[in-house]
């Protein structure tokens, strides 16, 4: 008989519930790969948090409940207490369950890029009479009052609708030497670099602007929108810049609809439209590839009506087979598509969990109340095993 934490001592509750979240993971997750493995495989996971999403807490919890659904890699912004916040939220969910460690992946830019921008505008100049269709808009509950700045992750859908335009971009650029210090840490294992793949000069900039932090790395990833026939000279040109000092596994992030997934079902098309293209394409350049930008949980049964999910190749030649590397004892056979990447979609399904426990109980840490942890953790589940069946 289960029985109700409801009605035990506090201390008691908390244990019980927790073990209940410990049987969930025992039970329903499956047994993880390493991410290496899992990029392999077709089976990678990475949870977004945004490159711009600076809310320590709730990147905290969302570490803490992805890492316990399995995620192989959580993405976040360059900023020390960002990455502290996803350590420690994975720290706390291996003390609930002995789960693996994802890599954690910071996200910078080599120029404006929509991903690193925030929202802005003076409040005192809004009249007392407007809707405020903003605050309705804004996925991240980033405005009240005016924008609060850490929870912006610049999605843009607060500007079109302001009915007096008041409300501004404010775009930036991650600072080099900052991000080649952060990569230095020994709780950072991979870097994701956002580039439009029109302006080469600024990619060798920032690439060489790292130097020898790069050697830190288990994997380095590049995010780019679909340029159609300029999308595999692009890529080209960009992997001869990493080349001759790229000593570790390298990825390319398919960015389709940027931060869309929370939109629709069919927001995730363009990035399977983008996938198809380049899985057809032979003279690629090395480098496992991976779906973002309007993911959601219809991109896995895209992929499959495309017959991409899981499909594997034969490694043309020594390099490919390196860089692509074994599934188990066949050294020449590896997933043409390694995974997906999930973002405002998986922000959203946790989102709403948080946003209902912080509503009970203020802000907090989600193993502080269980029950909260086991439904967010359900969400996750559902939403991460969709890419981990085989």
């Amino acid at each position: 008989m289960n029985l109700s934490c409801t009605g035990l001592s506090v201390v008691s509750s908390r244990s019980r519930c927790l073990e209940n979240v410990g049987a969930f993971v025992a039970n329903k997750v499956a047994i993880p790969t390493s991410p290496l493995q899992s990029l392999r495989l077709g089976t990678w996971v990475k949870l977004i948090c945004g490159a711009s999403f600076e809310d320590v807490l709730h990147i905290r919890n969302l570490s803490l409940v992805y890492t316990l659904a399995g995620v192989d890699c959580i993405d976040c912004a360059a900023d020390a207490s960002v990455v502290t916040a996803v350590n420690q939220g994975i720290v706390a969910a291996q003390n609930i369950s002995a789960v693996r460690r994802p890599w954690v992946m910071i996200s910078v830019n080599d120029s404006e890029d929509l991903h690193f921008r925030k929202a802005e505008f003076n409040p005192e100049e809004c009249p007392i009479y407007c809707p405020r269709p903003c605050e309705k808009v804004c996925p991240a509950d980033a405005i009240s009052g005016g924008v609060l700045t850490e929870r912006c992750y610049g999605c843009g859908r607060c500007f079109p609708v302001c009915p007096y335009d008041k409300i501004r971009e404010i775009t930036y650029v991650r600072d080099v030497f900052a991000t080649a210090e952060l990569l230095r840490r020994n709780d950072v294992d991979a870097i994701e670099i956002h580039t439009d793949g029109r302006d080469h000069k600024s990619f060798a900039e920032l690439w060489n602007g790292l130097g020898s932090s790069i050697e830190y790395l288990k994997l380095v990833a590049v995010s780019f929108p679909n340029l159609g026939d300029l999308t595999l000279p692009s890529m080209r040109a960009m992997y001869a810049v990493m080349q001759p000092h790229l000593s570790c596994h390298n990825l390319w992030q398919l960015d389709g609809r940027p931060m869309s997934g929370d939109i629709g079902r069919g927001a995730t098309r363009e990035a399977i439209a983008f996938a198809v293209s380049l899985a057809a394409a032979e003279d690629r350049p090395n480098g496992f590839l991976q779906l973002a930008g309007g993911t959601n949980a219809n991109t896995v049964h895209g992929l499959k009506n495309v017959g991409l999910f899981q499909m594997t190749a034969t490694a043309k030649n020594t390099t490919e087979s390196t860089t692509a590397g074994a599934i188990l004892s066949d050294s020449s056979s590896y997933a043409v598509i390694s995974g997906v990447a999930y973002g405002g979609y998986a922000r959203k399904i946790v989102g709403r969990v948080l946003r209902s426990m912080e509503s009970e109980y203020g802000l907090s840490c989600i193993e502080d109340h269980p029950n909260y942890l086991l439904e967010a953790l359900k969400e996750a589940h559902a939403l991460v095993g969709t890419v981990k069946c085989q």
